[in-house]
């Protein structure tokens, strides 16, 4: 006999239809959370999602691809808008505005899978597209840094602002995450690029 959680109806009553890949990235999220990645077997992913292993993998060809597929949203939005921040005229608000979006994003992403950033299976090669993503978005924050104080050596200075905008995953998880946190941590990331108080009220008053 079939599993019970295998094949069961996918349109929940007083919600709209939710397409399949949306249901498996649902599903994995919720047991990586649980089990951990190597601890979630492509088996137990199609189940949570009501489906059988064969029509997942229509979707996705393995676990490593559904988690990529987590991660990469998590950052692209925010390098997409980083390019235009390097040229911008004013690198204090390009600074605070850039954190503050990055933020954003890690708030609204669904399923907070910024947890799974430091997760040991994150180092292999399948993974590299979005390490090389948080890469340049680190440089993005140390070269906005380094405009506004020469002195600044752009890796440490990006990797602090990098540090400084992913403290939302730990306040998500924990559901301590204070009122008005993009601005908090965008006005957190100017006083690492040792941003001029006169700066920081500016960009502040501006906000």
């Amino acid at each position: 006999m079939a599993s019970s959680t295998v094949g069961r109806p996918r349109i929940t009553p007083g919600r709209p239809e939710v397409d399949p890949r949306t249901e498996i990235l649902d599903a994995a999220a919720s047991l990586f959370a649980e089990l951990g990645y190597a601890g979630t077997s492509t088996r137990r992913i199609a189940e949570r999602a009501g489906m059988r292993q064969a029509s997942m993998y229509y979707h996705f060809a393995g676990k490593e691809d559904i988690l990529l597929a987590l991660l990469e949203p998590s950052v692209a939005p925010t390098l997409e808008r980083a390019a235009d921040c390097l040229d911008a005229a004013d690198p204090v608000a390009a600074l605070y505005d850039l954190a503050r979006a990055d933020v954003t994003t890690l708030l609204d992403e669904p399923h907070n899978i910024g947890t799974m950033y430091l997760a040991p299976e994150v180092a292999a090669e399948a993974f590299a597209p979005f390490r090389r993503a948080r890469a340049e978005l680190a440089a993005v924050y140390g070269a906005l840094a380094h405009r506004i104080d020469p002195a600044q050596e752009p890796a440490f200075a990006g990797a602090c602002c990098m540090q400084l905008v992913e403290l939302v995953i730990p306040l998500r998880r924990d559901g301590e995450v204070p009122d008005s946190l993009p601005e908090r941590i965008g006005e957190a990331c100017l006083r690492v690029a040792r941003a001029t108080e006169a700066d920081v009220a500016r960009v502040l008053a501006r906000a």
